[in-house]
C-alpha cells in the first residue's frame, strides 16, 4: 500500500513539474482592489508587446496573513501578488521573494512612474540587507485616521485622539481590528512632544515595541475601551454610512469610499487625522519565490504603472496609486471642489499649492506627523490587543454583527449597482475636467 502511495505522489510531482505555465500568470490581490476589466486587456496588451499569449487566473485574500501562509507554507506557484509594507519585510526577511528585472524589450519601462516620495518610503523597510524597491513595487498607499459625523461629533474635539475618550461618543465609536496599524498611529500620537522636541526620530520609533510603548499604547486604549461599540474589519464604513456609528478609526480609502456613499443618501461624512500625527501604509506588488512565469509577472506590474491604468485602478477602488507625475496631478485637480493644499511631497516643488482631494493626498504638514508600520514583535502587539479587546465586548457589539450578517445578502446584490454608480460618479468629475 505504501509504495502505491509513494508512486502516486511522485507521479503527481512529475505532472506538477511538466505543468506549462508559460502562458498562465496567477495573479493574488485584495479583494475589490482593482478594475477587473484590466485583467483581461493586459492579456491583449502582453501579446501586443510579447507576441506570446497568456492567460491570467485571478484570485482574492482578504487578510496578509492568508496571503502569506499559502505561500510560505504552502508553497503556492502566485506569480504577483500584493502584500502590505510590513508583510514586505517579513517576506524578504524569509527570503520569499525574487528580485525584479526591469528588461521589457522595447515595451516602455513604466515603474519610474512610482512618486520618489513612495519610493523613499520603501527605503524605510527593513530587508534584512536587501533594498525592498529592488523587490517590490508600491500599489496603492494611505493613511489612518477617523471618519465622523459632523451633525453628532464636534469638529474642533477630531483636532485630537483624545476625542476617542469623550463619554458623549459611548457606544457610537468603532475602532479598526488591525492591530499593528493602530499601535503605530498611537504610539506616534503619545510620543508627539518628543518627536517635535527632536528627541526621538520617527523612523527609530515605529520600529520600537518595547514593553515600555506597548504598555504607553495599552493603557491609552482602555482610557476609551468602554466607548467602543464593536471593533471592525470591514463593516465599520458601512455602519458609519447607516448613521449606527458616529466615529471610526478607519483607512483613508474606506473613509473616501463612506464618505461618497453616505452622500448619495444625503448624509455628510468627514475624514481627518489628529494633529498628533497617525500612521501611513503601503501596499506593493511582488513576486513569489514559488512563481512560475516571471515574465509575464514583470510585465503585469509594468503595466499597473502607467499612469492610465493608475487612475482607473483610483476611481473603482477609491484608494491612492503610488504612482505620481503631470498626468495623475492633472486628473485629480479639482479647483472648484477643494481648497489647495502642499501635495509637493508627492508631486514635486511646482505641487506646493495644488486643488486636491486631502483626504486622498494629505497635506505635507500632516503627512509628515505619520509614521509607517513595520513588521516588529508581533507576539508582544497580539497579546496587548487581545487583552484590550478582550473584555470589551458590549451588547452593541453584537447589535452590530447581527447586523452585519444579515446585510450579507444584500451587500452581495447591492455591491454591482454600487459599482455601477461609481464609475458614473467618477465619469461625471472626468468630463468636468
Amino acid at each position: 500500500m505504501k509504495k502505491i502511495l509513494y508512486l502516486a505522489a511522485a507521479i503527481l510531482m512529475l505532472m506538477g513539474c511538466s505543468e506549462d505555465r508559460s502562458h498562465i500568470l496567477k495573479v493574488y490581490n485584495w479583494a475589490d482592489y482593482i478594475d477587473e476589466d484590466l485583467i483581461n486587456e493586459f492579456e491583449v496588451w502582453y501579446e501586443e508587446q510579447t507576441g506570446e499569449p497568456v492567460e491570467i487566473i485571478y484570485q482574492t485574500f482578504d487578510i496578509n496573513e492568508t496571503m502569506l501562509s499559502k505561500i510560505e507554507l504552502g508553497h503556492e506557484d502566485y506569480d504577483v501578488v500584493c502584500p502590505s509594507d510590513y508583510i514586505i519585510e517579513r517576506m524578504l526577511k524569509n527570503d520569499l521573494l525574487l528580485p525584479l528585472e526591469r528588461d521589457f524589450g522595447q515595451t516602455p519601462d513604466y515603474l519610474d512612474n512610482v512618486a520618489p516620495f513612495i519610493k523613499e518610503k520603501f527605503n524605510e523597510i527593513e530587508g534584512h540587507g536587501k533594498n525592498a524597491n529592488d523587490y517590490s513595487v508600491a500599489y496603492m498607499w494611505g493613511t489612518v485616521g477617523l471618519i465622523y459625523n459632523p451633525a453628532y461629533v464636534n469638529e474642533e474635539e477630531t483636532c485630537s485622539w483624545n476625542v476617542l475618550k469623550n463619554p458623549t461618543y459611548k457606544g457610537k465609536v468603532l475602532m479598526k481590528d488591525a492591530y499593528r496599524d493602530v499601535y503605530t498611529a498611537l504610539l506616534i500620537a503619545l510620543n508627539r512632544e518628543a518627536l517635535d522636541a527632536g528627541e526621538k526620530d520617527a523612523v527609530t520609533l515605529t520600529f520600537d515595541t518595547s514593553a515600555e510603548s506597548v504598555a504607553l499604547v495599552e493603557n491609552y486604549l482602555n482610557s476609551f475601551r468602554e466607548s467602543v461599540s464593536g471593533w471592525e474589519a470591514d463593516f465599520g464604513k458601512e455602519q458609519m454610512t447607516k448613521g449606527l456609528a458616529w466615529m471610526n478609526m478607519s483607512w483613508s480609502g474606506d473613509a473616501q469610499w463612506a464618505i461618497d456613499e453616505a452622500a448619495e443618501v444625503g448624509m455628510e461624512l468627514r475624514y481627518t487625522i489628529p494633529q498628533e500625527g497617525s500612521a501611513m501604509w503601503f501596499d506593493g506588488w511582488v513576486i513569489p519565490k514559488y512563481a512560475k512565469n516571471l515574465k509575464a509577472a514583470r510585465y503585469f506590474i509594468n503595466f499597473m504603472c502607467m499612469p492610465e491604468n493608475a487612475l482607473r485602478n483610483m476611481d473603482m477602488t477609491g484608494y491612492v496609486s503610488a504612482i505620481g507625475g503631470e498626468e495623475i496631478l492633472a486628473s485629480m485637480t479639482d479647483e472648484e471642489e477643494y481648497e489647495p493644499i502642499d501635495a509637493s511631497y508627492f508631486f514635486g516643488p511646482e505641487a506646493d499649492s495644488v486643488c486636491v482631494n486631502p483626504i486622498m493626498y494629505p497635506d505635507r504638514a500632516t503627512v509628515e506627523r505619520c509614521g509607517m508600520m513595520h513588521d516588529t514583535d508581533t507576539e508582544a502587539l497580539l497579546k496587548m490587543w487581545s487583552r484590550v479587546k478582550g473584555d470589551s465586548a458590549s451588547t452593541w457589539t453584537y447589535i452590530l454583527i447581527f447586523l452585519v450578517l444579515g446585510g450579507l445578502i444584500a451587500a452581495v446584490v447591492l455591491k454591482f449597482v454600487r459599482k455601477a454608480r461609481r464609475q458614473k460618479r467618477y465619469a461625471r468629475k472626468r468630463r468636468r475636467k
